[in-house]
C-alpha cells in the first residue's frame, strides 16, 4: 500500500533540519520512501493521495516519559507534596489495580497521546506489564514498556514487597513475551523506580540484564529535593555520583526529571551519554526546574514527556513544548535561552535518540518507519505565518493536530479516531473501575 502526501510545509528534522515548502511525503506500506521534491514516476497509480493544501508535516512527538498506568487516576494527586503524592495517594491506588485495570488505563492514555500527535512513547513503569503490552498493541501506538521496580524501601504496600530476584525474574519474563510484538512497536525495557527503592545490587543486576538483552532501563534520577536529602545522608554524593560508581550510567540509561543534578554530574551524564527526559509540567508542581539551558550548553540532547496523568493532568505534548519554552527563560531570566527548534528536536528526533532508536524514526528520511502528524496552519493561533516552527512551540495546540500516522497507518484524523476500540466504552470502563477504588 502506498500513500503520497503532497504540497504541504515538509519539516524533515533530519540532520541539517531541512524544510520543504510545497513538499510531500511518500509512504510505502509502514515506510517513507520519498521526501522533499518526489518524483511523480515514484507514485503508483493506486496510491492513495492526500492533497495537504499546505499543511505542516513532521515526525510525530516521541513521548518519553508517560505512566500509562496513571491515566485512571488522574485527579488523585492534585494539590499535595510530593511525599503525600507518593505514598498517601498513588501507592495505595496503584497497588489495587489490576492487570485489567492497567489495560484499559493504557487504552485511556493512547487516545490522548494519538488526539496530541505522539507515536512513540516510554512507560517507566506499572506493575503489569502485560495489560500496557495489550493496550499498546490494539492502539497502534509504538511503546517501550517497563514494569515498576521496587526491592525495598519503607511504606511499600504489601503487595509490592518483593525480593530482588522475584523483580528480576518478573521483567524476564515480560521481556521474552513480549519484546517486539505487535510488528515490533511493542517493546520491553528494564525499570528501576527511584533511588529510595531500590538496592544496590538490584541496580547492578538490572544493567547486567538490560546489556544481555540489548534494551534499555528506565529510572526517575535525581527527582525530587527530597531524593537529594536522602542520598547525600545516605552516601554523602547524589543519586548520578552513586549510580556512577555502580556502573549504571550508560548510554542506555534514560533518567527522568533530572532536576536536582550538579556541575559534576551533567559532566558525568556527557560522558557517559546518558539519555534525558524532561517533564516541565509535572516538575513545576513539585520537583524545581531542571538545568535545561545548561544541558544544551554542554551539548546534551534532553527529550521531553508528559509523565502520568496524576501529576501532570495531561498528555498534551504540545503543551509541554510550550512549558518548556517558558520556564526556563523564566526562571533564567533570559529569553534567549532554550530556542524552539531545541524545542523541536527534544520532541522529535532526540526523543528517538533517548528511546535507542534515532535510526528509526523521529525524522523524514528515506527508510523510516512512517511515524508523521498533520499540522493545519489555517486556525488563529497558527496567523500568520511568519514563522511556522515558532509558531507551533509558542503558540501551537494539540487541536492543530489534524493527523496521527504510525506505521504507515492513519489512526486519527479530522476528530476521528481510527483505532479497533469504541474511545467511549473505554471512558465508561475507566469511571466504573473508580467506582469500584472509592
Amino acid at each position: 500500500m502506498q500513500t503520497y502526501l503532497k504540497n504541504g510545509y515538509i519539516v524533515s528534522m533530519d540532520q541539517q533540519d531541512t524544510v520543504f515548502d510545497g513538499g510531500g511525503v511518500l509512504v510505502e506500506d509502514d515506510r517513507i520512501t520519498a521526501v522533499g521534491k518526489v518524483d511523480p514516476r515514484l507514485v503508483k497509480p493506486d496510491a492513495e493521495v492526500i492533497d495537504l493544501q499546505g499543511k505542516y508535516v513532521l515526525p510525530g512527538f516521541v513521548n518519553t516519559h508517560v505512566h500509562t498506568s496513571q491515566q485512571i487516576s488522574r485527579g488523585v494527586g492534585d494539590d499535595v507534596d510530593f511525599i503525600c503524592w507518593l505514598h498517601d495517594r498513588m501507592w495505595p491506588f496503584e497497588s489495587n489495580m489490576t492487570e485489567e485495570d492497567s489495560y484499559v488505563s493504557t487504552l485511556m492514555t493512547s487516545l490522548e497521546l494519538i488526539r496530541s500527535g505522539v507515536t512513540s512513547f516510554a512507560e517507566p513503569g506499572g506493575q503489569f506489564v502485560s495489560g500496557m503490552a495489550r493496550g499498546t498493541a490494539e492502539s497502534g501506538l509504538r511503546g517501550k514498556l517497563a514494569k515498576s521496580v521496587m526491592d525495598c524501601g519503607e511504606g511499600l504496600p504489601e503487595i509490592w514487597q518483593r525480593t530482588m530476584e522475584q523483580e528480576l525474574e518478573q521483567q524476564v519474563v515480560d521481556l521474552e513475551k513480549y519484546h517486539n510484538t505487535a510488528d515490533g512497536r511493542v517493546q520491553v525495557w528494564f525499570g528501576l523506580r527511584t533511588i529510595f527503592n531500590n538496592t544496590d545490587e538490584l541496580c547492578v543486576r538490572t544493567k547486567e540484564l538490560a546489556d544481555k538483552y540489548g534494551v534499555g532501563i528506565h529510572m526517575h534520577v535525581a527527582e525530587a529535593k527530597e531524593e537529594k536529602e536522602y542520598t547525600y545522608a545516605r552516601w554523602g554524593e547524589g543519586t548520578v555520583k552513586h549510580l556512577e560508581r555502580l556502573g549504571v550510567l550508560d548510554k542506555n540509561l534514560l533518567a527522568v526529571h533530572t532536576v536536582w543534578l550538579t556541575d559534576e554530574e551533567l559532566e558525568l551524564f556527557k560522558k557517559r551519554e546518558v539519555k534525558i527526559s524532561h517533564n516541565p509540567a509535572s516538575a513545576m508542581r513539585v520537583l524545581g526546574f531542571a538545568r535545561i539551558p545548561k544541558m544544551l550548553a554542554m551539548g546534551l540532547r534532553p527529550s521531553i514527556g508528559t509523565d502520568g496523568a496524576s501529576s501532570s493532568n495531561h498528555m498534551d505534548m504540545v503543551d509541554e513544548m510550550w512549558l518548556t519554552s517558558l520556564i526556563h527563560k523564566g526562571w533564567r531570566l533570559d529569553p534567549t535561552v532554550v530556542p524552539s527548534q531545541d524545542i523541536l528536536r527534544m520532541a522529535t528526533k532526540w526523543g528517538s535518540r533517548a528511546l535507542l532508536d534515532e535510526d528509526l524514526y523521529g525524522s523524514l528520511e528515506c527508510g523510516k518507519k512512517a511515524d508523521l502528524i498533520m499540522i493545519d496552519l489555517q486556525q488563529p493561533n497558527m496567523q500568520p505565518e511568519h514563522n511556522l516552527t515558532k509558531n507551533l512551540v509558542y503558540s501551537g495546540s494539540k487541536q492543530n493536530v489534524k493527523m496521527t500516522m504510525i506505521n504507515g497507518k492513519v489512526l486519527y484524523e479530522d476528530n476521528h479516531f481510527e483505532i479497533g476500540f469504541d474511545p467511549k466504552e473505554i471512558y465508561q470502563r475507566a469511571n466504573a473501575i473508580i467506582g469500584r477504588m472509592k
